[in-house]
């Protein structure tokens, strides 16, 4: 377990990582990966019972499975601060044979990744049949899973949230990174979301919210408060609001910065924004 300060130093590189990591080959995500750097890190560090010698059943395990695929720089980074491959490799980046490709995919044999993500509305579905499987092999351990709010325009996500609360998958936690941004503008003006809280309360499942998603020990009370629901006939929605672009001060709140990397100006601006707290690859 580690402390408060522990966990921001860690959110801190990883914003490093996650921003280098782009800029380096001129692409990829750094919006929503920004955003989502205090959730994972307070997850892996915090909560989730894990392995990083790793093994693709994840026996005994909490398991997390990354549905919005594009955010991959802020997993890669975040399974490489937990041991589960050489921090150095976040530098082949999308890169030609790198195993970290703009999506995980899982024939690279990347540990830390169960499933090839990227095409959106897909990874509800793998964490139900996961968390299912648990339950068959009298397995108590937890699935995580974490999917964008503009995803949420899938229809495949709708059939396995009424899917799984049909069934009772209640060792199944789903995050929601509302951040109210996609790829074309706010996800109220491209595809309007309407009452998420109601929409998935009236499938069956619990419902909350963790309204500073971009602050740990906000995080940390709602993580605690999820696990506590856990096991009582219903999955588990948490609605997590952040902002894009998180601790770079002109990414955050654009969509504009969903699939941008940053110039050379830009990438120290954002890296003086965050000091090296554990050291750079």
């Amino acid at each position: 377990m580690a402390d408060i300060q522990q966990l921001k130093d860690m959110v801190t590189q990883v914003r490093r990582d996650i921003v280098r990591q782009v800029h380096a080959v001129n692409s990829g995500h750094p919006g929503g990966s920004l955003g989502c750097a205090e959730f994972l890190v307070t997850l892996y560090c915090e909560f989730m019972d894990h392995d990083p010698s790793f093994n693709m059943d994840g026996k005994n395990e909490d398991l997390f499975f990354l549905s919005n695929g594009h955010i991959s720089p802020v997993i890669y980074s975040v399974l490489a601060r937990n041991g589960y491959f050489p921090v150095e490799e976040l530098a082949t980046f999308r890169k030609l044979d790198s195993r970290l490709q703009g999506h995980p995919t899982t024939h690279e044999g990347l540990p830390g990744i169960r499933i090839a993500s990227g095409s959106l509305g897909q990874g509800m579905s793998v964490a139900i049949g996961a968390a299912l499987a648990k339950k068959l092999n009298d397995d108590d351990k937890t699935i995580f899973s974490l999917h964008g709010d503009g995803e949420l325009q899938e229809g495949q996500i709708w059939e396995s949230v009424m899917y799984a609360a049909a069934n009772n998958v209640d060792n199944l936690i789903c995050t929601i990174d509302v951040n109210g941004q996609q790829i074309d503008g706010s996800t109220d003006q491209v595809l309007d979301l309407g009452n998420l809280q109601a929409k998935f309360e009236a499938f069956g499942w619990n419902v909350l919210r963790i309204k500073d998603g971009n602050n740990v020990e906000a995080i940390i009370e709602g993580m605690r408060e999820a696990i506590s629901l856990s096991r009582k006939r219903k999955p588990i929605c948490i609605l997590l609001h952040t902002e894009m672009g998180n601790g770079v001060d002109f990414m955050m709140g654009s969509h504009k910065w969903h699939g941008v990397a940053p110039n050379d100006e830009q990438l120290e601006e954002a890296l003086a924004q965050n000091p090296e707290t554990l050291g750079d690859y």
